[in-house]
């Protein structure tokens, strides 16, 4: 196999100084794979971020040695690693809390829906042709050095998010593909979108039924946490390709200002970015049709459960609580949620809105205060209180809770256990 490469074998570019790569972790994951001379390569996310000067979160290597060389190797210096993918050619280097994922050079022989018939390589051109988008072919060597066969660099410039080779072939190779175009898109593009590739995707949407939950949840999750997500989704949304999916996906609008709430309109140490927030504020349904929404994306019960209560909440949210029914809000659903509601009846109100009242921004923000100093109080008697009391265990018991919890709530949780207790006693007998 020959090592040329007629476009991307020579440098391009350089990055500037990378702390994740002068790290003596990295330097010796790099320094244990080329002991025999083989070349190692940084490729993919961490080059791409590199470049634009984002976090870099992990750091994958290609090399065109083998997978067993590949373990032999990292085995003679001492360095811990997993054989996390071995049969397509992937191990991972562990080195105390650093992970490396390290892949053999690989170009597909035949391609079969999301499968593929490969073999290993030492061409660097035939390898970043099998990636998704250009910007995800950039290799960067140890020392910092760019390669760039498909022009992603010049794309990741211009914020043009594309696919490597004909977009609808790639897709039909793997449809989650078409999902992390839009992913992609959101958080590294800028209009206008690449005409072949949304033609591909519109064409292959009615593919994205055959994937399954937890791949299309891994993807709008990502999706979700872009700067702004609404713009995209609406893209999605018009050409059909949501409906697939995320038929529920209406409340763009909300979502649009969900969002900047969240990053932009304030600065609080309990207000991020939060996915289930955002999907729950995407929603239009009830609380059947928010759990269903759940089920479909496989998402974990206490996801689920989030998502319903933010999609068909329990209590009316509004700017115009007085305290009293902030307090009672707060103890029904936890001090989390009732800042998840703040904020998505706060981006529903404001949606509606032309102009942001100062009053009305105020009064939102003395309700995410008080979520912020809730402290849970429970009802100061109990079954045992009753039992003592002469009460037989069943149903009489719940009833005489239920009755002096409905008082305590309407003295605003202020009696103590001494008039609680009196109050039970009355409950009881009468």
């Amino acid at each position: 196999m020959s090592t040329h490469v007629a476009k991307g074998a020579e440098p391009i570019g350089q990055l500037s100084p990378q702390p994740w790569l002068s790290a003596p972790e990295t330097q010796r994951v790099v320094a244990a794979l080329s002991a025999d001379g083989a070349e190692v390569r940084f490729v993919g996310g961490c080059v791409r971020d590199a470049v634009l000067h984002r976090p870099i979160k992990d750091i994958d290597i290609a090399t065109h040695d083998q997978p067993d060389k590949v373990m032999a190797l990292l085995a003679r210096a001492g360095i811990h690693v997993i054989p996390t993918g071995i049969a397509h050619g992937t191990v991972t280097a562990v080195i105390g809390k650093a992970h490396f994922e390290i892949t053999t050079l690989r170009e597909d022989v035949e391609t079969y829906g999301r499968h593929a018939l490969v073999a290993f390589t030492d061409d660097w051109a035939a390898d970043a042709a099998r990636r998704d988008f250009t910007m995800n072919a950039m290799f960067a060597d140890a020392q910092g050095r760019v390669y760039d066969p498909f022009d992603g660099l010049a794309d990741l410039g211009r914020g043009h998010v594309r696919f490597v080779g004909d977009p609808q072939r790639r897709i039909e190779e793997d449809v989650l593909r078409l999902l992390r175009y839009f992913r992609f898109y959101a958080h590294y593009g800028r209009p206008p979108m690449n005409a072949q590739a949304l033609w591909a995707c519109r064409r292959m949407a009615p593919e994205l039924v055959r994937l399954s939950g937890e791949r299309v949840a891994g993807e709008l999750v990502k999706l979700l946490l872009a700067p702004d997500p609404a713009s995209v989704l609406i893209i999605m949304h018009a050409d059909r390709i949501l409906a697939p999916i995320l038929p529920e996906a209406e409340e763009f609008g909300r979502l649009r200002v969900l969002c900047w709430l969240e990053t932009r309109a304030m600065v609080r140490d309990d207000v991020a970015p939060d996915s289930m927030r955002r999907l729950g504020a995407l929603l239009r349904t009830d609380a059947e049709g928010a759990a269903a929404v759940g089920e479909r994306l496989k998402l974990s019960n206490a996801q689920t459960t989030r998502v319903v209560a933010i999609a068909a909440p329990k209590v009316a949210v509004t700017s115009e609580m007085d305290s009293r029914a902030v307090r009672r809000a707060l103890r029904m659903v936890g001090a989390d949620t009732f800042r998840d509601l703040v904020l998505v009846a706060w981006a529903t109100a404001r949606a509606t809105t032309e102009r942001a009242d100062s009053a009305e921004t105020a009064r939102w923000m003395a309700l995410l205060d008080a979520a912020a100093a809730w402290v849970p109080v429970e009802l100061p008697v109990r079954g045992a209180d009753c039992l003592d009391l002469g009460v037989p265990r069943g149903p009489r018991i719940g009833a005489a809770l239920a009755a002096v919890e409905a008082w305590w709530e309407a003295n605003d949780y202020r009696p103590g256990r001494d008039e609680c207790l009196e109050k039970l006693r009355q409950a009881i007998t009468t």
